[in-house]
């Protein structure tokens, strides 16, 4: 696939949003951002990576820099956009598509001073990548020893960035340039007071994700719930069928997949997000969005929760559902106004851009340095 198959956007004019950050001063840099094929940038609905990638790319932006971002058609961040995939693909795509997406991005991403690689297959495919341009990458998904193995075999001088400091521990032989946060945009979410009398349950419909245990939380502490799940897959649809369906009614109610204004709405009348999963999560962005809502997080001490979740201070890290049914009757302990400014010390967008700016002219100095010392390896 040459650069002849790539149909790249017009620039589009770039309004500020709300809550931009202002322009630094620095010398500006052209960024290249690959994002998957899967969901577009931002996503319609469910997409935790692709909402991460277009809040970086319009900081970004906002801060001086150039970002071209390589997508699908049906994105929509206001910032020069490039594609071969019209449409989103969907999150049961496959790996193929991811691998294409992947290869076309690199060939066409020439004119950039870096690449910032987000999809799963980039970072294994050595012989696309330019020789001239360095590259980063964010490990958005769980570091199984299938992947990690690869890795070590083809990402070579690649810089890997990890979104939490338990990800990174998971695989302490991957050579992690970075840990770095996810971060939003605070001023898409206001606080609330968690008067809607429910608990929320919000994420995906897979056992990982826990909604079964959510359920046994909510019979057990008394509580009502309410269930908003991206549900697109087989595996989710049976799932939901088998375990959770039965499970409804008397409080406990399945509302679909939420977004936007919807999403933020029952996050500020929450009384409290359950996130009862039982995997070893990267990262966990809606725990941060409740977090700025004010409303408490109470999830299991898995994954990334522990460094986003203080128990006793912004919701309780419990250890079962029995645990964390007793949990809910102590939530009037938990202060809103702490969760919310716990989230905006240290979830901010404005963090997360510093964070990767910084990450950006580490990784360009250091090729900058391999560089002077090749041609003076010549020179001598």
């Amino acid at each position: 696939m040459g650069f002849s198959d790539v149909y790249p956007y017009a620039r589009e004019p770039v309004g500020a949003p709300a809550g931009a950050l202002e322009p630094s001063g620095e010398e500006h840099l052209r960024i290249g951002m690959i994002a998957p094929p899967a969901v577009a940038v931002p996503p319609p609905v469910y997409g935790g990576t692709e909402s991460i990638i277009d809040r970086l790319a319009r900081g970004l932006t906002a801060r001086g820099h150039e970002v071209v971002l390589f997508t699908v058609g049906d994105s929509t961040c206001p910032i020069e956009r490039r594609f071969t995939y019209p449409t989103a693909l969907g999150t049961n795509a496959g790996v193929l598509s991811d691998i294409l997406q992947a290869r076309a991005a690199y060939l066409a991403l020439a004119d950039v001073d870096l690449i910032h690689d987000h999809t799963l297959t980039g970072p294994l495919l050595p012989d696309v990548r330019p020789d001239d341009i360095p590259v980063a990458a964010t490990l958005h998904s769980e570091l199984s020893a299938g992947y990690v193995s690869e890795l070590r075999k083809r990402a070579g001088d690649i810089s890997l960035v990890a979104i939490s400091h338990d990800q990174r521990r998971s695989a302490p032989q991957l050579n992690v340039r970075a840990v770095i946060h996810h971060g939003i945009d605070l001023t898409e979410y206001p606080v609330g007071q968690g008067d809607g009398g429910y608990l929320l349950f919000l994420g995906r419909m897979h056992p990982d994700k826990g909604v079964h245990r959510a359920i046994a939380v909510a019979r057990q502490s008394g509580r009502r719930l309410l269930i908003a799940a991206k549900m697109w897959e087989p595996e989710e649809r049976l799932y939901f069928a088998d375990v959770v369906q039965p499970m409804l009614g008397n409080g406990i109610e399945y509302i679909g997949q939420v977004g936007g204004d919807e999403k933020v709405s029952l996050l500020t009348h929450a009384e409290a997000l359950v996130n009862p999963i039982r995997w070893r999560e990267p990262f966990g962005l809606v725990m941060i969005e409740a977090l700025a809502c004010g409303t408490p997080v109470l999830s299991f001490a898995e994954g990334a929760a522990t460094e986003i979740v203080e128990d006793g201070v912004t919701g309780f890290l419990c250890h079962d559902v029995a645990g964390m049914a007793r949990a809910v009757d102590r939530l009037t302990e938990i202060d809103r106004s702490v969760c919310r400014s716990r989230c905006v010390d240290r979830f901010s967008m404005e963090h997360m851009i510093t964070r990767h700016v910084s990450l950006y002219r580490r990784i360009l100095q250091r090729a900058a340095v391999a560089s002077e010392s090749e041609l003076l390896t010549e020179a001598g």
